[in-house]
């Protein structure tokens, strides 16, 4: 029966042509890193006109063609940050929200109880977020809207206490492609892990995105026994 509940995160990206922005969580077949990656798509030219560029703790958004760039308030941002050892993952500036929690002793859920969706009308972009903890254990969250008028906002938590060897969680913000765009909506997706080598990993979600609507794409894999990191960036845009 377990089969029936754990996908293969290559349908799920060639089923979909805009998932949107989503995260991806979980533990490598051998047991021995974590894994985490972050990919952005777009629709409209203000979207698609990004690049991620690493930064000391993680990596941020930039305008590929900064002279292309209209509103810069919901697209550039730092999807990753690391801080005492736990690493942040959003879709927006509630990762800087979360950090600035954890530096003052808070917690996770704390910093997203004063977050709700973005204020994108007509889609209201829900916003997706992760921590994954140095031992491995990690959390996922959504905040979306759920009224008719799409004004109200209600927060998902999710904690995985002990990661299992060859699976993952994949959360994303939008069902599918729309107008307005669905929210997404029931549980982050159990998706298997079948890649102990990031290289591998990093092709098969590069290679199964929508080709029209991808933009960019972060992975890391994080050694449990040594906390050392590999990364792995894929940009639309050439750097």
């Amino acid at each position: 029966m377990l089969q029936n509940y754990v996908f293969q995160i290559e349908h799920e990206l060639q089923s979909n042509a805009y998932p949107g922005r989503g995260i991806i969580l979980g533990r490598t077949p051998d047991n021995r890193k974590n894994v985490i990656a972050y990919f952005l798509m777009g629709r409209s030219e203000n979207s698609r006109n990004r690049i991620f560029v690493e930064t000391e703790d993680g990596i941020r958004t930039e305008a590929f063609d900064p002279a292309k760039l209209t509103d810069p308030s919901l697209i550039i941002y730092h999807p990753v940050r690391v801080v005492g050892g736990k690493t942040i993952v959003t879709n927006g500036d509630q990762t800087d929200t979360i950090r600035d929690c954890l530096v003052e002793g808070k917690s996770y859920f704390e910093a997203l109880r004063t977050r709700q969706f973005e204020p994108d009308a007509p889609h209201y972009t829900s916003r997706i977020s992760a921590v994954v903890n140095e031992d491995g254990s990690y959390c996922l969250s959504i905040l979306k809207n759920f009224t008719s008028d799409r004004t109200a906002n209600k927060r998902f938590f999710y904690e995985y206490d002990k990661p299992v060897p060859g699976l993952g969680h994949f959360l994303h913000t939008y069902m599918c492609d729309g107008d307005p765009l669905p929210p997404f909506r029931g549980e982050p997706k159990c998706i298997r892990m079948e890649h102990d080598n990031i290289d591998a990993f990093t092709e098969v979600l590069w290679s199964t995105m929508n080709k029209q609507n991808k933009v960019a794409l972060f992975v890391r894999y994080i050694d449990l026994a040594t906390g050392q990191t590999e990364t792995r960036i894929k940009n639309r845009h050439p750097v």
